[in-house]
């Protein structure tokens, strides 16, 4: 067979970047570099994206080139780009939380209860008494089920289970479970946004249910206090979202506090979901670094000469006689 030549045959064809290759790349950048040996680093290594060294040991790593690297700053300026004046709200206010201490959570689904019908009492009806004992000599069975209508099981039967995404879920950094203050935030920015909110008494029950204070947060001018529930608080922001320092937050109502605990499956949805983090939080790597002024002035005296100069533990010193 003849293989014609081709005006391209030199040229090697133009490779499609795609979110998997960006996966990778980040992958790589967080990673040491380790190779995987498949047709996405394959895709890189041609691209030029990524270069393959060899230690003297014979260990390969991965690295990325400056044009990996600018091919990551670009997906990641257009993703800042694409994020809607709802979820930039949001991360603004999660900003907000974070600097007063909070831990916070973005769109986590959680299971609340909202209210049902009225449960209806069982029957008088005397219920069959299994022909086995229960051990103790009486012939007679404890039933599994209670007959009270009353009870959690019962009333929790007569409930109503929905779904809630609350944009922001957070509770104070305490290691004291009654100082938690579970708070939720929905954040609106438009008034047919909340209009819309407003008009499902479901939804804002399910948010009651999960927190001990709910709160709607929305820029000025939207919506007046006398419009929201009187149940929950209200923060708006002053200026443009994008002005920085400029803009600011305000509380213009307290909501009211209901205290609670959280459900057992709202603390197994909290332990799989990962908290926010501020972009302005500090590394712990740099505590305590030298040269730092807020550790004193260095020690003196008797037992600071006795100290070893290579920072190790001081010899025991004997019991006077």
């Amino acid at each position: 067979m003849t293989v014609l030549p081709s005006h391209l045959s030199d040229s090697p064809p133009a490779i499609a970047i795609t979110r998997f290759h960006r996966t990778r790349l980040m992958q790589i950048w967080r990673s040491a570099g380790w190779p995987c040996k498949d047709g996405l680093e394959i895709d890189l290594l041609a691209a030029g994206l990524i270069t393959l060294r060899v230690a003297p040991d014979g260990c390969e790593t991965l690295r990325l080139t400056d044009e990996g690297i600018r091919t990551l700053a670009l997906a990641r300026q257009r993703s800042v780009r694409a994020l809607s004046t709802h979820d930039r709200l949001a991360a603004k206010f999660a900003e907000h939380l974070l600097a007063a201490g909070r831990i916070v959570w973005r769109e986590l689904s959680l299971r609340a209860v909202v209210d049902g019908p009225a449960p209806t009492p069982a029957p008088d009806a005397a219920l069959p008494t299994p022909p086995f004992g229960n051990g103790r000599g009486n012939g007679r069975s404890t039933p599994l089920w209670s007959e009270d209508p009353d009870t959690p099981a019962a009333r929790a039967a007569a409930n109503v289970w929905r779904m809630a995404r609350p944009d922001l879920f957070s509770v104070r950094n305490t290691s004291v479970p009654a100082y938690l203050q579970p708070m939720v935030h929905e954040v609106k920015a438009s008034r047919a946004d909340l209009l819309s909110d407003l008009r499902h008494d479901a939804k804002r029950q399910a948010y009651q249910w999960l927190c001990e204070e709910c709160y709607y947060v929305f820029p000025a001018g939207i919506a007046e206090p006398q419009e929201i529930p009187e149940h929950f608080g209200i923060w708006v922001l002053h200026g443009k979202l994008d002005d920085g320092e400029n803009s600011r937050f305000e509380l213009l109502r307290p909501a009211r506090h209901a205290r609670c605990a959280l459900p057992f499956a709202v603390w197994m949805a909290l332990c799989k979901a990962t908290p926010m983090r501020s972009e302005a939080e500090l590394a712990q790597a740099h505590l305590g670094e030298p040269g730092d002024d807020a550790a004193g002035p260095p020690a003196t005296g008797p037992a600071a000469r006795d100290l070893p100069p290579d920072g190790s533990a001081p010899p025991c010193a004997e019991a006077p006689p």
